[in-house]
């Protein structure tokens, strides 16, 4: 009787959540399959012409090699040919409709771990919250099937260092990024394992694409060659000298809007040593970190894509939903400090929704309300990834340090080590 009763509570306790994710999805599919408009440009447009020319390049036995808007690892062809499954349904329609699934897929998966002992239903929430504040975007673009790929790896983490392994080496070889789920797997059997696995799994997925089709490694030159994309960190720069005479433009290249003039290759420069020196600090972290908890693969995944996403040159839209997807794991665990940079995240996500599509043409011209929106979105992504940073620091390497110092029993709960570490400092 008992138990019949505390799962009937359980059911009853996921109708809000499962409600308002139906409703919120809903909305979106009205939105991509036209039946809503909102203002801005048709963001559907990269699916219909984009995606649909390449599907039709690729069912013919080769990867797009004359096409520089192709920049992608070649494991994306599977997500491009993947509609092909639903032939009763038009591209753009199936595409649609598998987003949509991998969407419920994380969701799923997060309302399955916020039952688990020391885990929460934030996540799921946040997930929930989170998609639709992106908008369209969110089922226009094929990251919220990487972002799938990460979640689950990331909730695998602490089961399976394998698992973890295998789908951050697949992912990497569908768009880069799922590699840094790696970053902060605990040091000894459980990297060795991950990370070993990751090699395999990447080489093994990259070795069948390049010998399924020529071309599998086109995308790095015109990856190499992209400059500095108008909603970048770097392009702020521009967006502010524009009103002081400098001789440049916004154009479409390499397939979205990029500044090209003066400087513009200095900055991009610029940002890529950022992003060595972002990364250079991930690996002193990483030497020095001493101590790793039950959310710490989470969290350093999280810190490393901020890291990654804030210093790139480009930093397009659908971005936002990985670190939305690794937030949301983030939160799932009670015992993570990053509250503060995920929220953060949320509300960078939602201001990201009127820098494209509704205001874009605002950005593209930079005029005082283009630039205010991206300043607003940029500065929210610069603050989160410095607190996320502090907090990871602080967490994995100065307090267990000071621990050690204060000879704080490992058995002490949460509460007695702040309380004595308190004493310390």
């Amino acid at each position: 009787m008992t138990t019949g009763a505390a799962g009937n509570g359980s059911r009853t306790g996921l109708r809000l959540p499962l409600g308002l994710w139906g409703l919120s999805r809903a909305i979106l599919l009205l939105v991509v399959f036209k039946i809503v408009v909102i203002p801005g440009p048709d963001v559907t447009f990269d699916v219909s012409n984009i995606y649909q020319g390449w599907y039709e390049v690729l069912r013919t036995g080769t990867y797009p090699l004359d096409d520089v808007t192709w920049q992608y690892p070649p494991a994306a062809a599977f997500a491009i040919l993947a509609p092909g499954l639903l032939p009763f349904l038009g591209y753009a329609s199936a595409f649609f409709l598998l987003a949509f699934l991998c969407d419920a897929l994380v969701f799923g998966l997060l309302l399955h771990t916020g039952r688990r002992s020391g885990r929460s239903f934030r996540g799921a929430w946040f997930w929930l919250a989170a998609v639709p504040l992106l908008g369209p975007t969110a089922y226009a673009r094929y990251d919220v099937m990487v972002t799938a790929v990460a979640v689950a790896g990331l909730l695998a983490a602490g089961r399976s260092p394998r698992v973890l392994g295998a789908l951050a080496g697949f992912g990497a070889v569908l768009k880069v990024w799922p590699v840094l789920l790696l970053a902060g797997s605990p040091k000894g059997r459980a990297t060795l394992r991950s990370w070993s696995t990751a090699v395999g799994a990447a080489a093994a997925v990259l070795a069948f694409c390049v010998m399924w089709m020529p071309g599998a490694l086109a995308f790095l030159g015109f990856q190499r060659d992209r400059g500095t994309e108008v909603e970048s960190l770097g392009s702020m720069v521009f967006h502010v000298v524009r009103h002081f005479g400098w001789d440049g433009e916004a154009r479409m290249n390499y397939g979205s809007i990029e500044f090209l003039g003066p400087h513009v290759s200095t900055v991009s420069a610029a940002a890529l040593v950022l992003t060595i020196a972002a990364f250079g600090w991930l690996l002193v972290w990483r030497i020095r970190a001493r101590h790793f908890g039950s959310s710490t693969v989470a969290d350093a995944a999280f810190v490393a894509v901020l890291l990654f996403t804030t210093t790139s040159r480009v930093l397009s839209p659908q971005y936002m939903l990985w670190l939305v997807g690794l937030a949301a794991v983030c939160l799932a665990y009670r015992s993570s400090r990053m509250r503060l940079p995920a929220h953060l995240v949320l509300w960078a996500t939602a201001v990201t929704q009127f820098e494209f599509p509704v205001w874009f043409s605002h950005v593209t011209r930079s005029d005082p309300l283009g630039v205010a929106v991206l300043f607003t979105r940029n500065g929210l992504l610069v603050a989160a990834t410095v607190i996320a940073c502090r907090i990871l620091w602080r967490h994995t390497v100065t307090e267990p340090r000071l621990a050690e110092g204060a000879r704080i029993p490992a058995q002490a709960t949460q509460p007695e080590r702040e309380k004595a570490l308190s004493g310390t400092r």
